[in-house]
């Protein structure tokens, strides 16, 4: 039996001191299966058992137990080292000197519709309006109700607008913006409310998100000339063009009375007539109108004293017109490539 405890002690002192020997982790992995492996040196010793009395197996079973443990743990303190020194190698390796000059970059730029956005703003402040903001996820009244839209109305239809589960919608334009700016403040009001707005429609020229740029103007003797006024100035600024053509026609919003669509000449062929214009010379840009005296009503104002005007601006139409682009979902699709032709 001294036999058989020399012949563990030895294999306990061979396995341990190649633990301290090995120099990588896979080295050492090595040597674990060399040792503890299913056919490993400490492993086969308990092979030895079966040749033995009922009295030896318990010094011999314990003897070989405690040789593993030792291995065991020799090998668990090896790995945190090695690895720890594998983990500096690396991190020196991979070190950055950030003195080092840049290797330089493309210049940053603005998305193209945000330029844009800015331009209309700058217009109408300069123009003496003030920029008013309000939430994306609106309730009903401020949406619909507020701006003379009855529940039984084509814009409340599920396949426009989109709802939420506790009733709220995803606002379909900025005039909410107009009802909480009305609601608490008197007027003069000259206002400009920029924002996203949610509906449901996709294609070139219409994303389930887009930008829009409500304005309005309430004062008393307020009339649509002065409508007329505002927007073929504002037209001419952002086209940049003094003699822009600028048209009128007579439209139906529920919001406004009368209202009007807003077209100009097209500024791709100059009125000649193209695919864009559909060969008529003319192209559509907003809607406006003089707001409904029920409007004012819902806001407690006086429609018999109070008058005003009131508009909407697509700013992805004005922005493919003013940038060329023919497509505007492209401009949403993150591509930095296109976008960076509009620089």
């Amino acid at each position: 039996m001294d036999d058989i405890i020399r012949q563990i002690d030895t294999a306990k002192s061979e396995s341990l001191q190649a633990v301290e020997l090995v120099q990588t982790l896979q080295a050492l992995d090595e040597v674990r299966v060399q040792y503890a492996g299913k056919k490993g040196i400490l492993t086969g010793l308990r092979r030895m058992l079966g040749d033995l009395s009922h009295e030896q197996r318990p010094a011999v079973g314990k003897a070989i137990g405690d040789a593993i443990t030792a291995f065991e743990q020799s090998l668990a303190l090896r790995h945190e080292l090695l690895g720890a020194q594998a983990l500096n190698a690396k991190l020196q390796a991979d070190r950055v000197d950030i003195f080092l000059p840049g290797r330089g970059g493309s210049e940053a730029i603005r998305h193209p519709i945000r330029r844009q956005l800015d331009r209309i703003l700058d217009i109408f402040q300069s123009c003496g309006f003030e920029v008013a903001t309000g939430p994306e996820i609106e309730e009903q009244d401020y949406n619909f109700t507020h701006l003379n839209i009855p529940e039984h109305h084509p814009a409340r239809d599920m396949h426009d607008t989109f709802y939420l589960p506790d009733g709220r919608v995803l606002r379909t334009h900025t005039s909410p913006v107009q009802i909480r700016v009305m609601e608490s403040r008197q007027p003069p009001l000259a206002i400009v409310a920029p924002g996203r707005v949610f509906r449901c429609d996709s294609d070139v020229t219409h994303t389930p998100m887009f930008h829009q740029v409500e304005g309005f103007l309430i004062d008393e003797g307020i009339s649509f000339a002065d409508l007329k006024g505002t927007l073929s100035a504002f037209l001419a600024a952002f086209f940049e063009r003094e003699n822009l053509p600028v048209r009128f026609r007579p439209s139906f919003f529920p919001f406004t009375e009368p209202s009007a669509e807003v077209d100009i000449g097209c500024v791709l062929c100059d009125g000649k007539g193209c695919r864009v214009c559909k060969n008529t010379g003319w192209i559509e840009i907003l809607g406006c109108g003089m707001v409904h005296p029920n409007v004012f009503r819902s806001c407690g104002l006086d429609p018999d004293r109070h008058q005003g005007f009131a508009f909407g601006i697509g700013v992805e139409r004005l922005t493919m017109l003013a940038e060329g682009a023919d497509d505007l979902r492209r401009f949403f699709d993150g591509d930095v490539r296109y976008l960076s032709n509009w620089r």
